[in-house]
């Protein structure tokens, strides 16, 4: 009895794993004949699992969705990301979604082996979530329709209030949702633009019916992570730039997040950085308040601003009267070395 109740666990680990096994594939990760196989799935579908299959040398066996929600089956990794991704949730991030992240929490702690509680404790207790305050709040109804249409292919139609507060139609084959910094960003195909389109999930409100299916496209990027960080530092701005930071990769990721730029490495000591701004103004000083030397690459007239700044600024501190220059006479105004603003 032991050891079929531990055969079935393992089957239900597989099922869960894995979106479809045939039953010879089942049968030699068990150890066991095809015929155990079927009986096994038997006992299951028994326990209230839904457990389909497809008869044929190409059919298999794949775990569906019932009408009740069966007991879950967690390695200890992932039983620890759950319970922190839970932790999380019930700080805040999506609207709605604390209360029952507060209870599926304390039912998911209960059950815990205590070697499991004690490393969950530890990462709570070092993490200090900054979600409690700012940020816009998702309908936690709107990202589960956004899920489903990503993952059945649906077509999804749904009024966008842009940042300026104009209201558009939009129909789309959604992708993928993106999460960064507390904000959700839709991934799709623009069926109208007929392009891809990044959209804030905050300012999506659906407006079924939604539909048809589609046949999935070829992304617009493999790292979406990184397509929509150059999206939402860089292509939504009119005024964009290329520079050269003298950091290296590391240390400027430290300072520059997703959202204000995307960094590519150069070499050991150095890196680009693409970014954007409303106004040549604005770029200068998001660049220098990264606290790097930098060289222009492009556009050339951000160099020419550059100087104008740094002009501006040698004649505030020419007729200041609290200016004194140092003892030696030299000038030690941060940033002012050749080649920090361009090299020329």
């Amino acid at each position: 009895m032991l050891e079929t109740s531990a055969r079935l666990l393992r089957l239900l680990s597989l099922l869960q794993a894995h979106r479809e096994w045939s039953g010879a594939e089942l049968a030699g990760r068990l150890d066991v004949t095809p015929r155990t196989v079927r009986r096994d799935i038997d006992r299951l579908r028994e326990l209230g699992y839904p457990v389909h299959s497809t008869p044929g040398t190409a059919g298999g066996y794949r775990l569906g969705a019932g009408a009740e929600l069966p007991p879950l089956l967690l390695d200890d990794d992932e039983a620890v990301a759950v319970a922190v991704g839970l932790r999380t949730a019930a700080s805040g991030g999506v609207d709605g979604i604390e209360e029952a992240s507060v209870r599926a929490l304390a039912k998911l702690e209960q059950v815990l082996p205590h070697r499991l509680r004690r490393r969950v404790g530890a990462l709570n207790a070092v993490t200090v979530p900054m979600l409690g305050s700012g940020g816009p709040r998702v309908d936690p109804d709107v990202l589960t329709e956004l899920a489903h249409a990503c993952r059945d292919c649906h077509r999804f139609r749904f009024s966008y209030t842009a940042h300026d507060g104009a209201v558009s139609r939009r129909t789309v084959e959604p992708h993928r949702l993106v999460c960064a910094r507390r904000y959700w960003y839709l991934v799709a195909w623009d069926v109208d633009r007929a392009d891809w389109r990044t959209y804030r999930a905050d300012r999506i409100t659906p407006t079924p019916p939604h539909g048809p299916r589609f046949t999935p496209r070829t992304p617009p990027a493999e790292d979406l992570a990184a397509y929509v960080a150059q999206g939402i530092s860089s292509r939504v701005y009119s005024t964009r730039a290329t520079v050269l930071l003298h950091a290296s990769l590391e240390r400027a990721a430290e300072r520059i997040s997703p959202a204000a730029g995307v960094l590519e490495a150069v070499d050991e000591r150095r890196c680009l950085l693409r970014t954007g701004a409303h106004s040549l103004e604005l770029l200068v000083l998001h660049i220098v308040l990264t606290g790097f030397d930098f060289e222009v690459r492009e556009p050339p007239e951000l160099l020419g601003r550059v100087r104008e700044i740094r002009d501006r600024l040698g004649r505030t501190l020419a007729a200041s009267p609290a200016a004194s220059p140092p003892p030696d006479g030299a000038d030690r105004t941060p940033g002012t070395r050749s080649g920090c603003a361009g090299g020329s």
